[in-house]
């Protein structure tokens, strides 16, 4: 039996069908204009008039959420977690990590790859430092940051199962072609973050995307482009909290404007607190304190977000006056096409049943996994 949404205002990932049916069961099996839809005798039909369509959010930056982190949490707890975050339309998320000493660091890779083989959500782990800047190290521990090790690298890479996708650094601390040269060989992106490097040092060096744009690293000066300046001239993804707090309306319309929908890629950057009630909490160690949105620091600073993904769909939205097909873009399209994410970001012939259905206000009234 095949599940069919009629009369829908679909967006795939590819196109925009105003009046449109999809047919699935755990995968899309077929996708059109209603004037061209037929009926068959095994179908549940269900009329979503009124209703938008789209493809399941991939979140490549999520630290935890619902009272869990990935660091600390079990892959019992890691697992409960992922399958709470389908409630925000996350249907796909790179779990990621702190920098933290090597220890821990392993223990969460182990932790990550069980958990993994239960929850078939988790398609990665992005590995947020620990070879990183001191100058911008943001809500990451300072003095657990390291000089970047291949070896070590290359230790968590197998602890994991293969599962590390990106990794955030500080390329200007570490000069390493032999980390550009694993990394490409096995399949893991290089993203600056945290970072002081200048325009001309990310010009000599591989950079396959940037981390939280505007948050810790070099901004944009007029006499030095820094990592801003550098996101806003490359050609590669850049990822954007779009919470109003790492980014206030203001400049995100400004990096949408530059940057444009097929490199933004909206990520969480959100931790345990995430889904939870404001109160005390911690992200790497480190206590938090949330209140009315925001997650801080004992001193102050942002410690990761409590945005749901959900939430960050209608924000873009709202902050820049982007079209709804750009946003399916930036939640999920453009994450699929940089991580080759089969089956992922499209809701068109043979792709995975991975749905969001939203009613005109851009409320979120289901999500589908796999077409569950």
């Amino acid at each position: 039996m095949s599940r069919v949404f009629t009369h829908c205002h679909l967006y795939t990932g590819q196109r925009e069908l105003s009046d449109g049916f999809l047919r699935f069961s755990n995968r899309i099996e077929s996708v059109g204009s209603m004037t061209d839809f037929l009926p068959m005798a095994d179908d549940q039909i269900e009329n979503l008039v009124g209703k938008i369509v789209v493809p399941g959010f991939i979140d490549v930056h999520v630290h935890g959420g619902y009272g869990v982190d990935s660091m600390t949490g079990s892959a019992q707890q890691i697992c409960q977690m992922a399958a709470q975050m389908k409630s925000e339309g996350v249907t796909t998320l790179f779990l990621t990590t702190m920098t933290q000493s090597a220890n821990k660091i392993s223990q969460a890779m182990q932790t990550i790859k069980t958990a993994s083989m239960t929850s078939p959500i988790i398609k990665g782990i992005h590995l947020e430092g620990p070879f990183i800047a001191p100058k911008f190290h943001g809500a990451q521990p300072v003095d657990q940051i390291q000089a970047a090790s291949v070896s070590r690298l290359a230790q968590w890479q197998q602890l994991s199962g293969g599962l590390i996708r990106l990794i955030t650094y500080a390329p200007e601390q570490n000069p390493h072609l032999a980390l550009e040269t694993y990394c490409a060989s096995h399949g893991i992106r290089l993203s600056v973050g945290h970072s002081n490097a200048t325009y001309q040092t990310l010009q000599n060096c591989r950079i396959d995307h940037v981390t939280h744009l505007f948050n810790a690293q070099r901004g944009l000066h007029q006499r030095e482009p820094g990592v801003v300046g550098f996101a806003a001239l490359s050609e590669i993804p850049v990822e954007l909290i779009c919470d109003g707090f790492h980014v206030i309306a203001p400049v995100v319309k400004i990096a949408y404007r530059l940057i444009g929908p097929t490199r933004l890629e909206l990520v969480t950057d959100a931790m345990e607190a995430k889904g939870m009630p404001d109160g005390r909490y911690q992200l790497g160690g480190q206590g938090v304190t949330v209140a009315k949105g925001r997650a801080t620091l004992a001193n102050g600073k942002l410690a990761g977000s409590v945005l749901k993904f959900s939430q960050a769909f209608k924000n873009i939205i709202d902050f820049t006056g982007c079209s709804i097909a750009d946003a399916v873009k930036m939640s999920s399209t453009n994450q699929a096409r940089e991580f080759n994410l089969r089956g992922k970001g499209s809701l068109e012939i043979g792709s995975d049943a991975d749905i969001n259905v939203f009613d005109k206000q851009l409320t979120l009234m289901a999500t589908y996994s796999y077409g569950k």
